[in-house]
């Protein structure tokens, strides 16, 4: 039997999204990032639709998710965007895997395997460009990759790096980290003239940063319907809107009439102030709906929002359906999504929960059953 709390998965969706990325990254290259799970969508689904519809490569964080996309049947170059350590470096190399090295620790491991593998593999280079996470400096750049390519087995593919900044278009942070980046490929193809891939741009970057596109894209959020900056982002878009790909449904498990001044749930966090219809839905913080929630978040009922009240326990989350109409039990509550011509967004509950419309998706999909449609 299936669960009442249910993900759906639009992928008409996440089609649209990918031809809205198509078309800004021009003649660009398309990296879809898959990491997280497809950020909550189900990665292997998700990875069967971006390269469907053209993807040259799809990321991910760790080798372990590259491996499931291997024995799921991709061919397509896999990217392991966290980088690569001793630990991990023999199964990169036995799956096929591009590793990313954000400096030279890990070489040496790479390329004793791709020898007892007779075979070279191509690395990608992490530079820190001015996000200050992971990767190597400007200065030591040349260097790294001079060592890379002193290795009989390994083989410098590309320079990747980082938009700490691109959802804030305000900000001329992102510009200064494009022209330290694009420096420093000046600098690389000067010092070593052999030819290398560089890709920067994130979904921010590739829909907000001018002239970061280069030779690949690794577009992110904006593939499954959000804007990087959020709400801010949906309401500037004027054309190619994106689709939010994921929607989360439940129904009501009991419907109870309380009297005024009535307190609800635990804590008594909340009073009733009249005569109020509560339904209860069985959602709670172990599906991915926090008690950052409790009084605030609002939902979809017969087409009308409807404010949660009380707080928000492990299964349970009671809402007050009074002004909604009659609600039966069975009837569908919609927690994100659309629902009539109302529709509750990943960027309203992110705003509820003081968070981004990232960890929302993340939070949603990975604790709730998932089902792909159309």
């Amino acid at each position: 039997m299936e669960s009442l709390n249910k993900i759906t998965i639009s992928a008409e969706a996440l089609r649209h999204n990918f031809a809205v990325c198509r078309h800004h990254a021009g003649d660009a290259g398309i990296l879809a990032m898959v990491k997280a799970d497809a950020y909550g969508h189900g990665m292997i689904e998700c990875a069967g639709i971006f390269v469907e519809e053209g993807a040259v490569a799809l990321g991910v964080a760790e080798v372990v998710e590259g491996i499931k996309l291997r024995k799921a049947g991709f061919t397509v170059p896999v990217f392991i965007l966290a980088g690569i350590i001793n630990q991990t470096s023999q199964a990169a190399v036995e799956n096929n895997l591009t590793p990313v090295v954000v400096d030279n620790s890990a070489l040496g491991e790479l390329n004793k395997y791709a020898r007892r593998a007779g075979k070279e593999i191509d690395i990608h280079v992490k530079l820190d460009a001015g996000m200050g996470r992971q990767g190597t400096l400007p200065e030591g750049i040349v260097a790294l990759v001079k060592e890379i390519d002193a290795y009989p087995c390994l083989n410098t593919k590309g320079v990747l790096a980082h938009f700490p900044m691109a959802d804030d278009r305000q900000s001329s942070n992102s510009d200064d980290v494009l022209e330290t980046f694009s420096s420093t490929a000046r600098l690389i193809e000067k010092e070593i003239p052999h030819h290398c891939m560089y890709h920067i741009a994130n979904s921010g970057g590739l829909f907000y940063v001018r002239g970061a596109q280069f030779d690949m894209v690794r577009p992110g959020i904006s593939l499954y319907g959000c804007y990087p900056d959020g709400e801010t982002g949906r309401q500037a878009a004027t054309k190619n809107l994106l689709k939010p790909a994921m929607c989360f449904t439940t129904s009501v498990i009991q419907v109870r009439n309380v009297d005024k001044g009535v307190g609800v749930g635990y804590g008594h966090s909340f009073f009733t102030g009249r005569p109020t219809t509560v339904a209860v839905i069985p959602v709670g913080y172990e599906d991915g709906y926090l008690r950052k929630l409790s009084n605030t978040a609002q939902v979809l009922i017969n087409g009308h929002r409807a404010p949660v009240i009380g707080r928000i326990s492990m299964n349970l989350t009671l809402i007050d359906a009074t002004d909604v109409g009659p609600v039966n039990v069975g009837d569908q509550v919609v927690l994100l999504g659309p629902q009539g011509s109302e529709e509750i967004t990943a960027d309203e509950i992110a705003g509820w929960m003081d968070t981004i419309n990232y960890e929302v998706l993340c939070l949603f999909g990975h604790m709730n059953d998932r089902v792909f449609i159309d």
